[in-house]
């Protein structure tokens, strides 16, 4: 007879059934002394490891695929300059871009600036008292200044459907990808939108285009911020000379490869939601912004030194939401029709996860499930 600490192991028949092969629990552990009656070691399996909690599991998932990280990864394009014929046309390019499409598109963005804060400062003194008309030439300086912007970069953006019109109870919802998003909707549509607060000389301008447009600003960090912009929503949805709200419902930039969950807000404002599908084409830049390693000033210049950016905008149908259907369904819904039309991938992940950590209550609910997932195997 063998045992575990035995000079000759015996090997578990292939065919004997599974209930009635031993357990590693039954077998003591290396080093100690067997008894006659004892079994040999069984090999531990990955999945009977995985078993034991799903916190591993998805742990180990996470691993093997981990597509949270890649919806905010950069893609990194094919280099084609590898041999004696392609590599002159290449530095020949770099010259082109850089030493006179940079200097022109830099110009072309000052004097946009300059027209910009001139006129500005000039309507708001001089038209005090003509509100609605210092508000109009305001909006017109606006959508101006997007247009310096897109023609800085050499934009080629084709608009698909219907433009937006101003009109009570509804709110225009699109993917994410930078914040060009909105200066690209900007210029042909007076969009009042909810931004995130920046810092520098963008939040300077931010603040500008905001008491343009009629913006609302908050700030991520702040929990009293989302119960504030909650009302101002609402409130502005219902005026009737408010312009359109756009609202990016990710709740931060993604690679326009992918698209995380939408938040609720918008779909519980008991109004229509209108659809908008942004794809850029990444075959001279890719328009993504990661902001949290690369500020906008570097993403400007990355912009204005391509050859061009590419993009394609669709308006959608007007979606409402169904006496049956919860705020979270809908957004679903409005999101699987943007993915359709954008060609974008679906995953189940909260983009705010990309700026904090998870919080302490999703962090005790899995150290609860991880518990009790051992006491359950202690119990056996």
């Amino acid at each position: 007879m063998g045992s575990c600490g035995g000079e000759q192991e015996m090997k578990p028949d292939s065919s004997e059934p599974e209930a009635d092969r031993p357990d590693v629990r039954d077998c003591p552990p290396p080093g100690s002394s067997a008894g006659a009656g004892d079994h040999p070691t069984p090999k531990l399996l990955l999945h009977d490891l995985l078993d034991v909690s799903s916190a591993l599991n998805e742990a180990a998932g996470a691993i093997v695929d981990d597509s949270f990280t890649r919806c905010f990864k950069s893609n990194t394009p094919e280099p084609w300059n590898w041999n004696i014929y392609l590599f002159p046309l290449w530095c020949f390019g770099v010259l082109v871009r850089y030493l006179i499409l940079f200097p022109a598109r830099v110009i072309i963005l000052a004097m946009g600036h300059i027209i910009f804060f001139s006129s500005f400062f000039s309507v708001h003194f001089l038209l005090q008292r003509q509100r609605v008309l210092r508000g109009k030439i305001q909006r017109f300086l606006a959508e101006l200044l997007c247009c310096f912007y897109v023609a800085s970069w050499t934009g080629v953006i084709k608009y698909h459907g219907p433009l937006p019109s101003l009109r009570p109870n509804q709110v225009f919802v699109a993917n994410h990808t930078s914040m060009i998003d909105f200066i690209i909707l900007e210029q042909v549509t007076p969009f009042a939108i909810i931004m995130q607060k920046h810092p520098g000389w963008v939040g300077v301008l931010q603040n500008f285009i905001m008491e343009t447009v009629g913006g609302i600003c908050f700030n991520r960090g702040e929990a009293k911020d989302r119960e504030v912009v909650g009302e101002k929503l609402k409130n502005h949805v219902q005026g009737s000379d408010n312009n359109p709200l756009l609202i990016f419902p990710e709740g931060t930039c993604v690679n326009n490869q992918y698209s995380v969950m939408f938040k609720k807000g918008a779909f519980e404002l008991d109004c229509a939601v209108c659809p908008v599908a942004i794809k850029y084409n990444k075959i001279f830049v890719d328009a993504f912004w990661n902001s949290k390693k690369q500020s906008f000033t570097k993403h400007l210049v990355r912009l204005m030194t391509s050859w061009a950016v590419v993009c394609d905008v669709w308006y959608l149908e007007p979606q409402t939401r169904r006496p049956d259907e919860t705020a979270i369904e809908f957004s679903e819904r409005v999101r699987d029709i943007i993915c359709a039309r954008a060609g974008l991938k679906k995953v189940p992940w909260d983009g705010y996860l990309k700026h904090s950590r998870p919080g302490p209550k999703l962090r005790e609910r899995k150290q609860q499930s991880y518990a009790e997932s051992f006491l359950q195997l202690l119990e056996k």
